[in-house]
């Protein structure tokens, strides 16, 4: 059963899109994963959200927490994931890595970005699980 979002994780969505639209403007398409990872990351962090880069984030299998196994790009504020990408086409799998991500992690809110397109509006993704 599908509930709404918090107000939290809606700010938090809003906030990491409008972040990847200043990066993807002021650098266009075409550099490293790393470099708009570096970008978004400074950009959230200059609007004081908290976030990491290439996050560990723990799991829970069995009742039992995992420590091990799960990264994502940039994890917001403890609840959402971001995996970037600058590529020409978009793997299936990557989407089912997020999907996978929120369901084992428990989180709601996922994105998936990629900055390698014209227009970025066509390289986002939203995932809510």
């Amino acid at each position: 059963m599908y509930t709404t979002l918090t107000e939290r994780e809606e700010l938090l969505g809003k906030e990491i899109v409008n972040a990847a639209y200043k990066v993807h403007r002021e650098l266009g398409p075409g550099l490293l994963e790393k470099i708009y990872e570096a970008c978004l990351y400074y950009e959230l962090q200059k609007k004081g959200i908290p976030c990491k880069r290439q996050a560990e984030i723990p799991f829970l299998y069995d009742g039992q927490k995992f420590d091990e196994g799960l990264r994502t790009d940039v994890l917001v504020d403890e609840l959402v994931i971001c995996e970037l990408k600058a590529v020409e086409i978009i793997n299936p799998l990557w989407s089912a890595q997020i999907i996978s991500h929120l369901k084992l992690t428990k989180l709601r809110l996922g994105y998936l970005i990629n900055f390698n397109v014209p227009l970025i509006k066509n390289g986002i993704k939203r995932y809510i699980n």
